[in-house]
């Protein structure tokens, strides 16, 4: 097995204990997959303890410490153990053979990178997209990297999204599915925005200070119940705040299927045609479906399938959650339970993501 991932192709076209023979016919490419490089969570040691963070490393994983604002379980004490193979690609690559994905567009989740100032965001910012282009040039074949940005800070967020877009293997940005508590279409970042669809990059949201608080704190409730709301609500700020209206170029990778966006709907779009206060939308919301792209992170053969029959095979991308608990071990074999075309099969497992990450 070659770890630089040069005879992907021949492979990926084999199949390995536990995994099925569908699944083992194509290369896969994962876009939702979660990666925490060493550089990043250096500087939490190094400048982040003055905002009450810190990291280290033992044999059971690496944890870290961020401040109790940022929305992470638990913040403000140290984390759980997490698995060295969010840090270890040769370990991560294994894991991938094992599932049949061929390349992974890596992508950082909690705690980005919104809660230090100006220059200890900006510089988090950078340690993680100059190490997610590193693994790109270490596995250029295997990883793909979407930039991270100190949103809180315009200026900054543009020069650095000018930057790291000229890096080897950056193929799109990441944003949570609001900013410290701002939704994305505060007027913040509207300039933002406008450089994001300047540079024809493709943008892929993840949830981040949930909704709920102490009513979604018992029983993993924030990511069980939250996460979906959460992108829901990012959703819908992005249609009826006008943002898709003004950038028609933008493209959004909703994460979790759409989380309870397309469930939600039909509601949706009737209190658009009753309520004054919605009715700001030249057309009705369930229009801007198709400016979305959504993951196969759904843990139902339905609900998969109702997102198929609403926004087409089409805008559905392979996404594993690489490597959370919530996520699937085996995210192509999902898809082996759904009725579906070849030339559909095609396009979920990589077809889409080649287009949007221009691969």
């Amino acid at each position: 097995m070659d770890p630089d991932g040069r005879t992907l192709a021949s492979r990926s076209s084999q199949s390995d204990s536990g995994a099925s023979p569908r699944a083992s016919r194509a290369p896969a490419v994962d876009i939702h997959a979660h990666y925490y490089p060493e550089a990043y969570l250096d500087l939490f040691n190094e400048e982040g303890k003055r905002f009450g963070a810190e990291s280290h490393r033992s044999p059971q994983g690496f944890y870290y410490k961020v401040p109790a604002s940022v929305g992470v379980p638990n913040a403000g004490s140290a984390s759980r153990p997490f698995p060295v193979k969010f840090i270890d690609l040769k370990q991560r690559i294994e894991d991938m053979d094992r599932q049949g994905v061929g390349m992974q567009a890596l992508s950082l989740t909690l705690p980005m990178v919104y809660w230090g100032d100006a220059e200890f965001d900006h510089k988090l910012a950078r340690a993680w997209n100059d190490a997610a282009s590193a693994a790109h040039q270490n596995y250029p074949t295997r990883f793909v990297g979407l930039l991270t940005l100190p949103m809180l800070y315009p200026d900054r967020a543009v020069d650095e999204l000018n930057r790291a877009a000229g890096l080897p293997g950056m193929r799109g940005v990441y944003l949570g599915t609001n900013i410290n508590s701002k939704d994305l279409d505060d007027p913040l970042f509207e300039p933002i925005w406008t450089r994001i669809e300047k540079l024809s990059l493709p943008v892929f949201l993840h949830p981040i200070q949930t909704v709920g608080g102490e009513r979604l704190r018992p029983y993993y409730l924030a990511n069980l119940l939250g996460n979906p709301m959460d992108t829901a609500i990012a959703a819908c700020h992005l249609i009826f705040g006008g943002v898709l209206d003004r950038h028609p170029s933008l493209e959004i990778t909703l994460p979790h299927g759409g989380g309870a966006l397309p469930i939600l709907i039909g509601r949706i779009d009737h209190g658009w045609k009753v309520r004054p206060e919605a009715r700001n939308l030249p057309q009705a919301p369930s229009t801007y479906l198709a400016r979305f792209t959504y993951d196969t992170i759904v843990h139902s053969r339905q609900i998969m399938e109702f997102i198929l029959r609403e926004a087409g095979a089409e805008r559905v991308m392979l996404g594993s959650d690489y490597c959370f608990d919530m996520g699937y071990e085996r995210p192509v074999e999902f898809l082996d339970q759904i009725e579906l075309s070849s030339a559909q099969r095609a396009l979920i497992l990589g077809g889409n993501a080649a287009r949007l990450l221009k691969l």
